[in-house]
């Protein structure tokens, strides 16, 4: 129970729980007023497509919910109308019920390949073949409409994605986790512990997840500016952002790269060496705190610069080919790939960090 609450409590815990329960609470309060508009405006006794169609509108990942209300009220469309017209000519029983849903989802794949348009289809179908009654089917459509229209409210004007907040919050999990990862390393560096190092690999591996959500979030940033009209005016600083991002899974790598080394490395300059670590943890960590943040972004690519210039005044001659070489190489690779992520040149990184000099 103590480690459940701590990991609610920590930065990224927070942030993942608030994205998962924020959409949660916008399904809840789409489902509650379009039922009540069913109810108290068009006098519906029985609305149960409209809080379906609102929740269901608004299933999907932040940037694709317009689209998806369109899908499902089609699918809806679909669905009554086929089942309607099954029930009329064959009346009720599972033979109607199981053509509704053969027909309803044959007809939504020829108008689209989308498997929200089928399924929504195929529920509709269910639903209208199952509850009978199919004099209320222009209710049904009527109340899927409402449905419809809240959830583009609630997604088009009450709380329109942000792609900016979208693509930092999912670069601030990646960046938190490689300065987790990093630590790891470190204390596996100074204590010898191959158990941590091990634990340090895994963590930094297990990263693919996040770099997979941060590419969905920059597909979805992209959606985003080309039709909500809100942002295709400020696309500009999006795309900047988008590209940022990319230089993520390069971090990723050299941050692998170098916890493969530096665990590998022997002697009295490991506890140094996880000095040298823990900093560059300390940068990605400040870079977590707000990725898009210009004044962080420069005091860690001088950071980054001034940690390269004391390896080369203090790393000693270190024999080519050695463990120890291989590592003070990933430290560069990773100071480089910060500097990048933080806006510098690319050239100009990797000049400043495997040419830098003692004396700067």
């Amino acid at each position: 129970m103590v480690s459940r609450l701590s990991d609610l409590a920590s930065p990224t815990r927070g942030r993942r729980w608030t994205g998962v329960v924020w959409p949660i609470a916008q399904q809840s309060a789409a489902a509650a007023v379009a039922w009540l508009i069913a109810v108290r405006v068009v006098d519906h006794a029985d609305p149960f497509f409209a809080p379906i169609a609102a929740v269901i509108g608004l299933n999907v990942t932040l940037g694709r919910r317009g689209a998806n209300v369109v899908q499902m009220a089609s699918g809806v469309l679909i669905g009554v109308l086929v089942a309607e017209a099954a029930y009329w000519l064959a009346g009720g029983g599972v033979g109607t019920l199981t053509v509704s849903i053969f027909l309803a989802m044959l007809v939504a794949r020829a108008v689209s390949g989308a498997r929200v348009l089928q399924a929504q289809a195929a529920v509709s179908a269910i639903l209208v073949t199952v509850l009978g009654r199919p004099e209320q089917g222009w209710n049904r459509l009527v109340d899927a409409a409402i449905g419809g229209l809240v959830a583009l409210t609630f997604s088009q004007l009450l709380f329109p994605p942000e792609p900016l907040r979208l693509l930092r919050r999912a670069q601030a999990t990646v960046l938190s986790s490689l300065a987790d990862g990093l630590r790891m390393t470190a204390d596996a560096v100074e204590h010898r512990d191959p158990k941590r190092a091990r634990d340090a690999t895994t963590k930094l591996r297990n990263l693919r997840d996040d770099l997979a959500e941060l590419d969905t979030t920059r597909t979805a940033s992209g959606r985003i500016i080309r039709h909500a009209f809100t942002w295709r005016r400020r696309a500009g600083p999006v795309v900047a952002e988008r590209e940022r991002a990319d230089h993520l899974d390069l971090l990723v790598g050299s941050c692998l790269m170098l916890t493969r080394t530096a665990t590998a490395v022997q002697g009295p300059l490991r506890v140094p060496l996880a000095t040298v670590i823990r900093q560059l943890a300390a940068e990605l960590n400040d870079l977590a705190v707000d990725p898009g943040d210009k004044a962080i972004r420069q005091n860690v690519a001088e950071r980054a610069v001034e940690l390269t210039r004391w390896l080369a005044q203090h790393g000693g001659r270190v024999p080519a080919g050695s463990a120890l070489a291989a590592a003070y190489a990933g430290i560069r690779m990773v100071a480089a790939d910060v500097m990048v992520y933080a806006g510098v040149d690319a050239e100009q990184a990797f000049q400043d960090t495997f040419s830098a000099r003692p004396d700067g």
